[in-house]
This record gives structure tokens, C-alpha cells and sequence, in this order.
């Protein structure tokens, strides 16, 4: 089978590779090792957080406006409700990195954000327990994303546009040659691609070893609590992202859609490998001290554990992206290492890869994202 794009891996970023490159008129497979809507990645979990004003590098803004727009047109094509508006909040310290990082974020790229005083978020929010010195940032248009009905909705436009997707299959290994790649696949079919875009999550971490990316897996628990309130239901209470001296990592978390807040400490977890995590949830190492963290800002938002998840994060050493050609093999685009941060992005990565594979270059700014300041380390 001859193709002009092979995708390995169909997660969030694989899904919209495929859907972009096939929407473009390429003849696109896609193949991943799992059966299809399986948990077992880094984009399952029913909610991820989208923001504009980011804290990790004001540099991604412009890739979050496109991608809301591709979000939107997504939900457009297939019918599918995809991204709610309830608003991100973040607060901490006037000091907080956080904090400093979203209002310079907001400041550079003219985003819409409220500043809120002490006694402003207190009143705003009075079921929260604040610290003496912690101040609010609101943003109107954070929100929350859908990641399980947002793959299928790429898988389903990607179907139309009639790219060939395969699950419980993997990309085995792959030879360069004159005129693109041959791929072996792991029940022994052989395909021909001219572009072979890897987007595989956890388990690239061996092909960014092999370009000097130092990767770490990491994993992060995700827990959902019942509330004794109904003061943090959606859409009335926010997306949230609290940055507080003596918690292991900053705490992230989502209003109550019908099924419990969910929180979890973004990047603080063990270390692990794509194929030995370890899934058990344990109650007193896992559960525990997020409910505690939890309860001490939203009182009553964690009052009976419902359920646990362990998922992964790709971790680069600056916790930024790989979005790049090979260097060697220029037809080989390499998608990895999103750090925990990546999901929202995932229709802009989509546009981006099609770019790259069909046209050899990007309108988009990725040059941080590239491998070269690895080589230049």
C-alpha cells in the first residue's frame, strides 16, 4: 500500500495530523498500537484546560488563537461540542511565576484578562480560602475542552476527507529511501509513505533520545471528588490554576460538569516508561495529599474521592514541544514531547504538520519548538 502520509499514533496530535493532511487531499494512513478511544496515553481524561494568556512562553499565543479558531471550526464540521467557555482562573502570589507569566503573556499579545485584588477574588469567589497574599487572573476566554469527543471528532473528519485509519496496529520500524519510507507495521504488512509523521506520546521517547532530547515520562495522577457544594458546578465556577508555596506542583482543576471537580498537580509525579506505569490508584500516595491541597482551596470541592486516573507526560528538559523535521530524514516530521501542556493545542500541530508534510514549510512561528536548541545545548 502506497501512501503519500503515514501518522503513527492517533492520539490528540496524531487525530489531527491525520484529519489536516487528509482535509488537504493527501492519501493519508494512520495506525496506532491501541484499540480506538483507549485510555491508555496522555489524552484521555474527559477535560483538559485551554487558555490564551500562557505562563510558559508568550511565544505559544498565537498558536492558541489559531488553534481556537480550528477548535471551533471542528465543532462546526462535525457537530460536536467541543470546548466550553467557562473561564481559566489563576491565582497566587504577586511573585508567583504563574502569575507573572500570565500577565506578561497578556500584556505582550493585548489578551483579555481581569486583574483581580485580594479582596476583589475573595468577593467574587468567597467559598475559596485564600492566603494573605494571593491575587487573582481571570480570563473570559480559558475554558475547558472535551479530549475523548475532540479525537473522535478528528477521527471523523479525517474518515470524510477519506484518510484510512487502523487501530491494535503499530508502526514497528521504518527504512529511509530515495523516495520516501518503507514501514513495517507490527503484524508484518509492509507500507510506502513519502511523509512519515511520528506522533506517538510516551512512546517517542526513544526516537527524541536518538536526536539528543533528553525525555523523561512522568507519571501524573488525575482525581475526580463530589463536592458537598454547589458553588464549583459549571458553568458558574472556573477552570482553575493555583500556584501555592508547599505543594508539590502547582494545582490545576475543573468545575463539576455532572461527574465530580477534577484536579491534579501539574508535573509532579514518579518517573516511569510508557509500557511500565504504573495504573492502581493508591489512596494514600496518590489521592491524599491532592484532596488535602484541594480543600484547602475549595472547601467542600473534594468532601468524597470518586475515581482516579494515572496518565503520562513526555517531558523535554524545557518542557517546551518538538515540532521538527528529522534532521537527517527531511521527510520525517517528529511531534512529541507536549509535557503535559499540549492537548489544547492539537488542531495547530494538526495545521502545522500538514504544512511541513505537503508544502515543506509553516506560516507558523515554530522555531522554538525546533531541535536545533538541543544541539545548540
Amino acid at each position: 500500500m502506497n501512501f503519500d502520509i503515514v501518522v503513527a499514533g492517533l492520539g490528540g496530535m496524531g487525530s489531527a495530523i491525520v484529519a489536516h493532511c487528509a482535509r488537504r487531499g493527501a492519501a493519508v494512513a494512520g495506525f496506532d498500537r491501541f484499540a480506538e478511544g483507549h485510555t491508555l496515553g496522555s489524552s484521555a481524561g474527559r477535560s483538559r484546560l485551554i487558555r490564551k494568556a500562557y505562563f510558559e512562553e508568550p511565544a505559544y499565543v498565537p498558536l492558541l488563537q489559531r488553534a481556537y479558531e480550528l477548535w471551533r471550526a471542528l465543532e462546526r464540521e462535525t457537530g460536536a461540542g467541543l470546548l466550553h467557555q467557562t473561564g481559566v482562573l489563576v491565582a497566587g502570589a504577586e511573585s508567583s511565576a504563574i502569575v507573572q507569566g500570565v500577565e506578561r503573556s497578556a500584556r505582550e499579545h493585548e489578551l483579555p484578562v481581569e486583574r483581580l485584588s485580594h479582596r476583589a477574588l475573595a468577593a467574587r469567589y468567597p467559598t475559596l480560602r485564600l492566603r494573605d497574599d494571593e491575587i487573582g487572573i481571570f480570563e473570559p476566554e480559558g475554558g475547558v475542552l472535551l479530549p475523548e469527543r475532540a479525537m473522535a471528532a478528528h477521527l471523523e473528519s479525517a474518515a470524510q476527507a477519506g484518510a484510512q485509519t487502523r487501530f491494535d496496529v503499530s508502526v514497528e520500524d521504518w527504512q529511509a529511501g530515495r523516495h520516501g519510507f518503507e514501514i513495517r507495521l507490527s503484524d508484518q504488512t509492509r507500507v510506502q509513505a513519502r511523509v512519515l509523521v511520528l506522533a506517538m506520546g510516551p512512546w517517542l521517547r526513544e526516537t527524541l533520545e536518538s536526536l539528543h532530547v533528553p525525555t523523561r515520562i512522568q507519571r501524573n495522577v488525575q482525581a475526580w471528588f463530589t463536592p458537598n457544594t454547589a458553588a464549583y458546578g459549571a458553568p458558574n465556577f472556573p477552570g482553575f490554576l493555583v500556584d501555592r508555596p508547599g505543594l508539590p506542583a502547582p494545582l490545576y482543576g475543573f468545575p463539576d460538569f455532572g461527574d465530580g471537580v477534577k484536579a491534579a498537580f501539574h508535573g509532579s509525579g514518579s518517573l516511569t516508561t510508557a509500557d511500565d506505569i504504573d495504573r492502581e490508584i493508591d489512596l494514600p500516595r496518590d489521592i491524599e495529599p491532592l484532596a488535602a491541597a484541594l480543600g484547602e482551596w475549595m472547601p467542600g470541592a473534594a468532601h468524597r474521592f470518586r475515581e482516579g486516573k494515572a496518565c503520562l507526560y513526555t517531558l523535554t528538559p524545557d518542557h517546551h514541544f518538538v515540532v521538527d523535521r528529522h534532521p537527517v530524514h527531511h521527510d520525517l516530521l517528529v511531534c512529541g514531547g507536549f509535557s503535559g501542556h499540549g492537548f489544547k493545542f492539537a488542531p495547530v500541530i494538526g495545521e502545522i504538520a500538514a504544512d511541513l508534510a505537503l508544502r515543506g514549510e509553516t506560516r507558523h512561528n515554530i522555531g522554538f519548538l525546533s531541535l536545533q536548541r538541543f544541539a545548540a545545548a
